[in-house]
């Protein structure tokens, strides 16, 4: 099996050479790897020990972000190195303050992980939720470095519980200990023999709770919203907002912001054909006021736009799976998705609240917005839910601690 999983790693590599003659994200993909070693080699010192946390990409940041961010205050002069796989986490990320340096995961090959290990001198290693290397988590287990997943979730149809996951099984038993986020994952573990696993939550919540107790003002989205009820839809792809496009006009008394997950200008065209009329946020002027929709062509704004909003709708329903509900729960806010939202325990839990409504038409959208922005009591239990879901950040760090020096 090790010898299809090395094909499969090579196949992916040449692959992405070929897209990225025509795909930015391949582009900065493949631009961001390029004499990789040679880069970490000019930013750190091999001889000195590092906490490295991996992120697949910026959603999973935003998951390990608390976890990372409580041990620098814990211990200030500890380095701490990151890397992202994708580049919507690297590009926007890679200044970030709290970490000595910010790179490009190479491809999961043996001698890679061999190079990566001995620059990085890990003193520990800290994966979020998806993303399982048999190469890397080989060579940390070789060094003895703990390595941890945080947020971690299973489900029963993922290759680790198949008859034909033995492979998969082996890399999951390099791993020092499981932080969880619900019973189902902890029983699926044990089934397959691994038991250092604890039920610690998602760190997300502590991460949005915090957002919410102090966001960003946005002074334009403050003199848009004026005497208005805002919808704001988070993270939108071409399939929502094609169902978005009706709302305005059968809700003239309410403003909409707009919020693609791509703000390249052929997808910012795409959205103001669907909506005429509408403001732009980079352009946005006074004489702008009076607009009823406006497209935030900016990133890095959502989470401090649920500030201003009455209600949420969360993109990705249409695709493989909806973005973050709990940016804009946390602000006590209820919130629409679309229908592919299965493998996102917050979502469900969210719905099983009455808290939030999953929709496949337009019309379903029109009802599921009156219905919740007609009962104010699914806000406030988005919001309770949320709160009383917080603390697995502490639960993390009092854990792992023992393993810093």
């Amino acid at each position: 099996m090790l010898w299809l999983y090395n094909f499969g790693i090579f196949f992916y590599g040449l692959i992405i050479r070929i897209f990225s003659l025509f795909n930015p994200k391949a582009r900065f993909f493949l631009n961001g790897r390029k004499n990789i070693f040679e880069q970490i080699g000019n930013r750190i010192n091999k001889n000195e020990k590092h906490i490295w946390f991996h992120f697949a990409s910026l959603g999973e940041f935003e998951q390990g972000r608390s976890v990372l961010e409580k041990i620098k205050a814990e211990y200030p002069d500890k380095k701490i190195v990151l890397t992202f796989f994708s580049p919507s986490g690297y590009e926007i990320r890679k200044d970030y303050a709290l970490a000595e340096a910010v790179f490009y995961l190479p491809l999961d090959t043996h001698s890679n992980a061999g190079k990566l290990i001995d620059a990085f001198n890990p003193e520990l290693a800290v994966f979020t939720k998806y993303e399982y290397w048999h190469h890397y988590f080989k060579a940390l287990d070789q060094a003895k470095v703990p390595l941890f997943i945080i947020s971690g979730i299973f489900r029963p149809d993922q290759v680790y519980f198949k008859g034909y996951g033995q492979f998969y099984r082996n890399i999951l038993k390099r791993v020092t200990h499981f932080f969880v986020q619900n019973e189902e994952s902890k029983k699926l573990l044990a089934a397959i023999g691994i038991n250092q696993v604890s039920i610690a939550g998602d760190t997300r919540f502590d991460r949005v709770v915090a957002n919410a107790a102090a966001p960003k003002s946005i002074p334009v989205i403050a003199a848009f919203s004026k005497n208005h009820r805002i919808c704001v839809a988070g993270s939108s792809w071409l399939a929502d907002e094609r169902l978005l496009a009706t709302l305005p006009e059968a809700h003239q008394d309410w403003k909409f912001i707009i919020v693609p997950h791509e703000t390249d200008e052929k997808r910012i065209a795409e959205v103001s054909a669907l909506f005429p009329g509408a403001a732009r946020f980079s352009s946005f002027t006074e004489s702008q006021q009076n607009a009823q929709v406006l497209i935030i062509d900016s990133v890095g704004m959502l989470s401090a736009l649920y500030q201003y909003a009455d209600i949420a709708y969360i993109g990705g329903g249409f695709g493989v799976g909806i973005h973050n509900t709990l940016e804009a729960a946390a602000f006590g806010i209820p919130v629409i998705f679309g229908p592919n939202y299965q493998k996102f325990q917050e979502a469900k839990d969210l719905l099983n609240r009455k808290a939030a409504l999953s929709i496949s038409t337009a019309t379903e959208l029109k009802t599921a917005f009156d219905r919740l922005t007609e009962d104010p009591k699914s806000g406030q239990s988005a919001g309770t839910y949320v709160t009383e879901s917080k603390g697995a950040t502490d639960l993390i760090y009092s854990a792992i601690r023992r393993y810093l020096s």
